[in-house]
């Protein structure tokens, strides 16, 4: 049997968190009445004219900056010709042989190794309106409604180079884009609300050759299990297929996601079959090197930077490195709460545990947080001191994510402070050794479990408020006999 691999290619359709639509002044807001927030522009009415979104192009150029594209001096828009029940005008505005940026690239980290993922380009386009399917699937359809409030809303089009060749690095690659996406804040990022799609082009060749065999694209994934089911599928259908001795068709097709497969829907069209020509409505677009400066010098510090940073300035695990980078609102918090505390591992452990683990719960994230950094530190510090246990800290760290309360007011209140009287821990242990010779001998006698059992009765009979280190000195003092 021939020894097949993927090798697979995206196209990413992010809208753009503007205000308005692309060409015209109607909001862009999600959840709306269907065609209530539509104009005679953006549905493409006779005698209209666009007028370009300047925020919309800013953004474009940032997303570009940030994945490294060379930025085009001289945009042009040009019209895509085609006809669907979605697309008023009969076509849409996009770009492609001049689009706003080129040559781009995006790194990956899939088992521990790196890999670079080149973009192609990255476009400026007009979205199309929602198509509202009246059966299970597209293909089962018996009719279609259309809601224009989506159309004309500006979305950047990444297209990479096909240079994926596992579900895992294509996974990466989403993940890594949604990130940077989020961190620039071009886009919300919100595949539930369609903010975020994917086209998936996917082909097998024989494995240790160069050759790109004929593809299929499956379009508008909107979830990042989506993505995977449809590669998973499409890897194990084109495979058979070859190996039976079939040949893949060059073909658009739709994905089931009730049934699990994806199904043809028609071939694949060729650039010429979309008619390309220059908008003549839009002059060509010259952003300048002065104001691309300026649009870059207000780009963050990027994950992959900030994940090195994370190792090399403050020793973090590259794993805890890269779980924090990738979400600016962690990162945000982790770095502000370091001005208070300097022990950067043991704010990682909370921030990717505990305060995680609650977020979760909650569904909540870091930006939502009610506590400050500046508390977070502060809680930490009363561990280090020996005003808290860790185990009363994480009731503490409770209290301050639902009511934003500071830990030395919760401690205080609730009479939560640890207690390090060695005198009344004295009275206590004798007392509970005395009530128990059985455990005491066995400790005598070599088993450490034994201990266990009388650190785990006094931190019962204190509420958990004993130190445990204290604690646990006592009572090899009480058992043995000696100090």
């Amino acid at each position: 049997m021939t020894t097949w691999e993927p090798v697979i290619g995206l196209e990413v359709h992010a809208e753009l968190a503007t205000n308005t639509k692309l060409f015209c002044a109607c909001p862009t807001e999600f959840g709306a009445e269907p065609n209530t927030l539509v104009c005679p522009r953006c549905l493409g009415m006779p005698g209209t004219l666009p007028v370009l979104n300047k925020r919309a192009l800013e953004f474009a150029i940032r997303a570009a900056l940030a994945f490294d594209c060379q930025i085009t001096e001289r945009m042009i828009f040009v019209r895509k010709n085609y006809f669907y029940p979605d697309l008023p005008k009969g076509y849409q505005i996009s770009q492609l042989g001049q689009p706003v940026g080129t040559g781009g690239r995006v790194n990956i980290v899939v088992d521990g190794l790196e890999k670079q993922i080149h973009i192609t380009r990255i476009q400026l386009e007009e979205e199309a309106g929602k198509s509202i399917h009246g059966g299970a699937t597209i293909r089962e359809s018996t009719f279609s409604m259309e809601d224009f409030n989506r159309c004309g809303i500006p979305l950047i089009e990444i297209i990479s180079e096909p240079e994926m060749n596992s579900v895992d690095e294509a996974k990466a690659y989403l993940e890594k884009l949604k990130t940077v996406l989020l961190y620039i804040g071009v886009s919300d990022c919100k595949m539930e609300e369609g903010s975020l799609r994917c086209d998936v082009n996917i082909s097998m060749r024989e494995k240790g050759t160069n050759r790109l065999g004929p593809h299929a694209e499956i379009k508008n994934l909107n979830s990042f299990r989506a993505v995977v089911n449809v590669l998973e599928y499409e890897i194990q259908r084109q495979t058979e297929l070859m190996n039976s001795g079939g040949v893949v068709v060059r073909e658009t097709r739709t994905w089931d996601e009730g049934r699990g497969v994806s199904l043809s829907m028609r071939s694949k069209e060729e650039a010429h079959d979309y008619r390309f020509f220059p908008e003549p409505d839009l002059v060509p677009v010259e952003p300048g090197q002065a104001w691309i400066d300026e649009i870059k010098a207000t780009l963050p510090e990027l994950p992959d930077v900030k994940r090195r940073r994370y190792v090399e300035e403050y020793g973090l695990p590259l794993y805890d490195a890269e779980l924090i980078s990738g979400n600016r609102a962690m990162a945000d918090f982790f770095e502000q709460t370091l001005r208070y505390y300097k022990d950067a591992k043991a704010i990682s452990n909370w921030l990717m545990g505990e305060v995680s683990r609650l977020n979760n719960q909650a569904e909540t994230g870091f930006e939502e947080l009610r506590f400050s950094p500046q508390q977070l530190g502060d809680l930490l510090a009363m561990i280090d001191n020996g005003k808290i246990s860790t185990k009363i800290a994480k009731t503490v760290l409770e209290e301050m994510f639902a009511s934003g309360t500071a830990p030395e007011t919760i401690v205080a209140e609730r009479g939560l402070m640890q207690i390090s009287d060695q005198g009344a821990l004295e009275a206590m242990i004798k007392s509970l050794v005395e009530a128990n010779p059985g455990p005491a001998e066995d400790f005598r006698n070599g088993r450490e479990k034994a201990l266990g059992f009388f650190v785990g009765q006094i931190m019962k009979e204190t509420k958990g408020r004993a130190n445990p280190v204290l604690v646990t000195d006592l009572l090899k003092e009480a058992i043995l006999g000696k100090k």
